[in-house]
């Protein structure tokens, strides 16, 4: 049963990757219009940008009673985290130059699309995990409570 969904769209991201794929765009036609094969230089980058634009768009985060499953874009990149493994959960902020994305922090892996806000579960296991969100005390809630259901 699901206790807890939210989608997070990553407006900036979103924003500078739009803004790459139209810079590309206004590289590729003229040079496209000309038949040049280098044409296919700012093919390949307008394509990969509009790869990552579907990819990491948007963070999904669901909590059941049994695990924790947060996802990118349409799925294809994704992470589950069983409850009985999390020791403890936690509000924490991110600095600035931790950036979007996944990402290896000091504080461990981080799965954010935007913003600062993040919640940190730490596992019995010892490692831990940042998870991105606008929401971050509804999410540490929902944790929390399937936690102490477990």
């Amino acid at each position: 049963m699901r206790v807890y969904r939210h989608r997070q769209i990553g407006i900036l991201i979103l924003w500078a990757l739009g803004l790459a794929v139209g810079v590309a765009s206004v590289i590729l036609i003229p040079i496209a219009s000309r038949g040049s094969a280098i044409a296919t230089i700012p093919a390949v980058v307008l394509i990969v940008l509009a790869v990552f634009m579907l990819l990491f768009g948007a963070l999904t985060v669901e909590v059941s009673q049994d695990r924790i499953l947060l996802w990118f874009g349409p799925g294809l990149i994704r992470k589950e985290f069983s409850v009985r493994d999390i020791r403890r959960a936690a509000v924490a902020r991110n600095p600035w130059y931790y950036g979007w994305g996944i990402r290896l922090t000091p504080h461990g892996w981080l799965f954010n699309v935007s913003g600062f806000e993040a919640v940190e579960i730490e596992l019995n296991s010892g490692r831990k995990y940042r998870i991105g969100t606008d929401e971050p005390q509804e999410l540490l809630s929902a944790i929390r409570r399937v936690m102490e259901a477990g």
